[in-house]
């Protein structure tokens, strides 16, 4: 492999001017197109990745594989000066992440130049895979002793998120989503005390990421929400200088759809402006393929360039610059506190999980959600109403997709992931025809 790192991103003329991190996704299983198609983001203006490993809840049947090899592999000849580097929520047990930081650190990388995310958050690990490697008492002891460890490598940045992206792609609502990241969160909060750490030592190091679909009013509002009700509970804990939530989205897959495929280029360019406007410290756009299988180098060129549009063309800066209806965000907030509320006297999301609630209260919270397309009153371009008979390219890989089956105890039936448009479907071929616009 080259010994001599090239320099890319924003040490070649391409400065960061924008807010937020542009990040691009590392998920190709074939190791070497991952490593070119990176060089190739971050030389045309991403100054981010993601890496998502194989498992992964947001892999989507593909990701990197889970090997001692694949990040010195990948990172093959690109400078890390000044990347944000974001570990994906994975299924794969502490191994990996030491081995991501152990290959940083010596790498040489300078930890002031760059942000390091490590989107550690088992509860969200159990909800995809039902399985971890431990028992729910021996994770709950074994993770002050991780913190700790993250502490003593001198590495800034995020270590523990509250994913509710697995919740968002089970069907969850807003206000259940925000829910079960604010309980995720405060176990995280009580854990850190339970290591015998002060919280607000540790609050830095808490993050959020969440998903995002089309309706940017929405978005917004969710986002502003997520952002109030994280203060309230910083002031419930006796912090009196609240820290922002620092808050990672990735475009909805929930809302991706596999007819007129290029109809979700639009779909994640609302979702896109949604996080920029809304204060997102970083943000993934998924290609408009990926409701396809493994989008290719065209597809996740395209993803890019739906931020760099707004990072180099749009003059006027998006954050905080859009407003959603007056009181939506109050609402949302106060929709999702009582879900908190509910989360924690039921013992936490896990047990939530365990006892299969949760996914039953989704999947109810979904069903609603396509009863609304099937009785007309929204609508999915391509797929409730004008249809094409021709496809376009599919933008995509011939890799095909692999089920994954996390090594482990088995604790609970995982969550099931649909997307919206396979959900309508199915419930549309036992109603009416009329039920779905141009229907064959």
């Amino acid at each position: 492999m080259s010994k001599k790192p090239i320099t890319v991103g924003h040490n070649t003329g391409h400065p960061r001017t924008a807010l937020w991190t542009i990040m691009q996704r590392a998920d190709d299983p074939d190791i070497k197109r991952a490593n070119q198609q990176l060089k190739d983001d971050i030389t045309h203006g991403a100054n981010g990745v993601a890496l998502v490993f194989e498992g992964a809840h947001n892999a989507f049947g593909y990701g990197l594989p889970a090997k001692k090899d694949t990040i010195a592999r990948l990172f093959d000849g690109i400078a890390l000066d000044g990347l944000h580097i974001r570990l994906d929520n994975h299924p794969h047990g502490r191994a990996l992440t030491d081995t991501v930081i152990d290959y940083l650190q010596k790498s040489g990388l300078d930890p002031h130049k760059t942000n390091i995310t490590f989107g550690t958050d088992p509860t969200a690990a159990l909800a995809t895979t039902g399985r971890l490697k431990m028992s729910i008492a021996a994770l709950k002891a074994s993770l002050p002793q991780s913190m700790s460890a993250f502490f003593s490598s001198g590495l800034p940045g995020i270590v523990l998120e509250a994913d509710g992206r697995p919740y968002h792609n089970a069907g969850a609502t807003v206000a259940q989503e925000i829910g079960t990241m604010l309980s995720v969160a405060c176990s995280h909060l009580r854990m850190v005390e339970e290591g015998r750490h002060h919280i607000a030592y540790a609050l830095p190091h808490i993050g959020f990421a969440t998903a995002l679909d089309q309706n940017l009013v929405l978005g917004l509002a969710k986002l502003q929400a997520l952002q109030m009700l994280w203060h309230r509970v910083q002031e419930k804990n006796g912090i009196t200088n609240p820290l922002p939530a620092v808050i990672h989205v990735e475009t909805s897959m929930r809302m991706m759809t596999q007819r007129d495929i290029l109809t979700n280029i639009p779909r994640t360019t609302a979702a896109a402006i949604a996080a920029i406007a809304g204060g997102a410290a970083s943000l993934s756009v998924l290609p408009y393929s990926i409701a396809l299988g493994l989008p290719d180098t065209d597809a996740r060129r395209q993803a890019r360039n739906t931020q760099l549009v707004f990072a180099r063309e749009v003059k006027t800066p998006l954050n905080g610059s859009y407003t959603q209806p007056a009181g939506m965000a109050d609402d949302i907030a106060a929709a999702a506190w009582q879900e908190y509320q509910r989360f924690e006297k039921d013992g936490g999301v896990l047990d939530s999980l365990i006892d299969g609630s949760l996914a039953r209260r989704f999947m109810e919270a979904q069903d609603l959600r396509v009863t609304s397309y099937l009785k007309g009153e929204r609508s999915i371009l391509g797929t409730t109403q004008y249809r094409q008979k021709k496809q376009p390219p599919a933008g995509i890989y011939k890799n095909s997709s692999r089920d994954f089956i996390a090594e482990g105890i088995e604790h609970c039936a995982p969550l099931v992931r649909k997307r919206l448009d396979v959900s309508v479907e199915e419930a549309a071929a036992h109603a009416p025809v009329e039920a779905i616009d141009g229907a064959p």
